[in-house]
Formats: C-alpha cells, sequence, structure tokens
C-alpha cells in the first residue's frame, strides 16, 4: 500500500484530537471542554477553524478519542464568536 501523506486539515484535526484528548487525560471524563481550553491547549486554534475540523475530520477525531479510552457525547455551537464546546465520556 502506497503512503499517502495528510492534509494540512488532517493533521490539525490530529492537534485538536491531541489537545483534548490532554484535557481530558489531565481532568477525567465525562468533561466539557470549550474554545478557550482548547485555544490554551494550542493558541493557533480559533473557534471557526475548530469548528472546520471538528466537521470535516470528524472522524479523525473520535478515532482518536477510542484509542484512548474516550467518546464523543456531544458537540454543540454556541454561535458565531461564541465557539463549541466538546462533552467527552469513557468510551
Amino acid at each position: 500500500m502506497a503512503f499517502k501523506p495528510k492534509s494540512a486539515s488532517e493533521t490539525k484535526a490530529a492537534e485538536l484530537a491531541t489537545v483534548i484528548i490532554r484535557i481530558a487525560d489531565r481532568e477525567g471524563a465525562p468533561v466539557s471542554i470549550g474554545v478557550d481550553q482548547l485555544k490554551q491547549g494550542n493558541p493557533r486554534m480559533t473557534p471557526l477553524a475548530i469548528g472546520q475540523m471538528f466537521r470535516k475530520h470528524r472522524d479523525i477525531l473520535e478515532a482518536a478519542l477510542a484509542e484512548r479510552g474516550y467518546a464523543l457525547v456531544d458537540y454543540s455551537d454556541q454561535g458565531p464568536g461564541r465557539g463549541m464546546e466538546f462533552e467527552i465520556g469513557p468510551g
């Protein structure tokens, strides 16, 4: 099977998953994770970018969470400029 490099958005989605996993490891599941916490984990993440990565590459996020024993329970967009919130539970 040939090597297929990841696109920039796939790489950013993997970074988003890593930040969410770090927060869940630190705080325990279940946990609600808002955009402010995500920006602390990676200052380059904007609310718009987080939402786009989630909608486009939800499968990458869910797979990474499942590998660590977590599951995405809920995702809610709080509206323009307010960001989103992820609800993470035990897998």
